[in-house]
């Protein structure tokens, strides 16, 4: 990853991309389909094609000479079809938001866009149960769930441009993750569109419905490679009358961890978020965002988020829990915002290292669930392994939920460091009982590694159900799963 300007190469060079699979070729019958199907909404200008064929960190590069954008279930249903019958590849495209390369093309498979399929179909005010399309952006439903007294269960650095469809099929983690759960939990039902045009609908918005095998988990989480999910129906949690924020200053990860135990001792039911980051990632926002730390240096940080229905009583709870903290010498220093401008610039600290890492040179990423108390030590072993060859090292994350990002820059793109990372990371996280990818998915990047994080029997169920709902392979090819043979 790197905010510089030129393209990356072509995703079909990446190792272990060798030959574009026996898909068709778009005609220009083709295209005479979907522009009567769809008119205005089909894409073929190659320069209004750019943005889509290359991802968000601008390491793969598809090329892409197709994109579609339909506006509902039907139209959806009559595209794969269409694509079934003809053997035409597809790659379905939320905000393009991911970090592992499953949202565009690797050849020149057909992109379809979710950004028109934007609407709210429903929303109860007693369950907080929540239906929309899929191409909603995941800030603007919150947006809409507050002006109601709710707010949505995810939150991502991301909010402002991810659609909740790729949410879901990514099956992104994110900050409230320690309060609310998954989205395993918190999604109610889903609707997908199979890839022979079949429309699934699974979407109903009960907490209880115990009849037969729970088919909406087979999509959570599936990239795309299973079908296209086109609505979905989600639990939405009431909107905290009573927020606060506090940034600690830690002097070891030992005291991180113990402040963790704490926290959740004594906060309990309020805490919502307990995120962490080293000095290294302080200093990146700082350096190329102009952050201000209102904190003394530290070689780590926490922020605690803490969300209830009383202020008082929610106050008081963080003013015990801040006291036993600093009595007890577990932080050296800390701040508490209450006020919504406070509160944004404390969480800025932590949100936006992945954009002030850009600036800093070419990112490698990694994003790797860990066992609570190793978490940090993936990230000293890495620093002693690279060395002088890595401009710099950091490690943050969701501490509540083992969920560590490792990142490392250097000033351009090295095969050799690569290959000083990989596999070493996968090995030890695999050595160590973790996965390879708490949030982010496999995508193109990560889907020959899964075994580092699941068994071939596992991986063999998997292709067989891939093979099953999807037996010519063109729903999001070379992606998620390695190919069966």
């Amino acid at each position: 990853m790197s905010l510089n300007p030129v393209q990356p190469p072509p995703t079909q060079d990446h190792k272990g991309i060798f030959t574009r699979l026996p898909f068709s070729e778009v005609t220009d019958k083709d295209l005479t389909f979907f522009k009567d199907l769809i008119p205005g909404r089909v894409v073929t200008d190659e320069d209004d094609l750019k943005s889509h064929n290359i991802d968000w960190l601008r390491t793969v590069r598809g090329h892409s000479k197709l994109l579609l954008r339909p506006k509902n279930t039907e139209e959806v249903s009559n595209i794969l079809k269409y694509c079934n019958d003809r053997n035409l590849a597809v790659t379905p495209q939320g905000g393009n938001t991911g970090l592992v390369g499953g949202s565009v093309p690797v050849f020149d498979e057909i992109i379809i866009s979710t950004a028109l399929m934007d609407k709210v179909i429903s929303f109860d005010q007693v369950s907080g149960s929540l239906v929309c399309q899929c191409g909603c952006i995941l800030e603007s439903l919150n947006q809409y769930l507050e002006g109601q007294g709710y707010i949505m269960p995810l939150d991502l650095g991301a909010k402002g441009s991810c659609h909740i469809g790729g949410n879901i099929a990514t099956n992104a983690g994110g900050l409230r993750l320690l309060r609310y759960g998954s989205l395993r939990g918190t999604v109610l039902g889903l609707e997908a569109v199979l890839p022979n045009g079949t429309v699934l609908n699974c979407l109903n918005s009960l907490r209880k419905d115990n009849t037969g095998y729970d088919l909406k988990q087979l999509f959570i989480g599936s990239e795309g490679t299973l079908g296209l999910i086109t609505a979905i129906s989600i639990l939405c949690p009431r909107k905290p009358s009573s927020v606060n924020v506090a940034l600690l200053g830690c002097e070891s990860f030992s005291k991180v961890l113990q402040v963790f135990t704490l926290c959740r001792d004594l906060l309990g039911e309020i805490l919502s978020a307990f995120e962490f980051q080293d000095l290294e990632s302080m200093n990146v926002v700082q350096t190329h965002l102009k952050l201000m730390n209102p904190l003394q240096e530290s070689p780590f940080y926490i922020l605690i988020e803490t969300a209830g229905s009383s202020v008082q009583h929610d106050e008081e709870k963080l003013n015990v829990f801040l006291a036993k903290a600093l009595e007890s010498g577990l932080v050296n220093s800390g701040t508490v915002a209450t006020d919504q401008s406070k509160i944004k610039s404390v969480w800025a600290l932590r949100e936006r290292i992945t954009e002030a890492l850009a600036h800093d040179g070419y990112v490698y990423k990694y994003d790797l669930s860990i066992p609570v108390e190793k978490l940090y030590a993936l990230v000293e072993e890495t620093r002693v392994r690279l060395g002088r060859t890595a401009k710099r090292v950091v490690g943050y994350g969701h501490l509540g939920d083992g969920n560590l990002h490792l990142n490392i820059t250097s000033e351009s793109h090295s095969k050799s460091l690569v290959a000083a990372l990989e596999p070493f990371v996968y090995e030890w996280t695999a050595q160590h009982c973790g996965s390879i990818s708490a949030e982010h998915g496999l995508g193109f990047k990560k889907r020959n590694h899964i075994y580092y994080s699941k068994s071939p029997e596992a991986v063999q169920l998997m292709q067989i159900l891939k093979k099953l709902l999807d037996p010519k392979g063109i729903m999001n090819p070379y992606k998620t799963i390695p190919s069966s043979g």
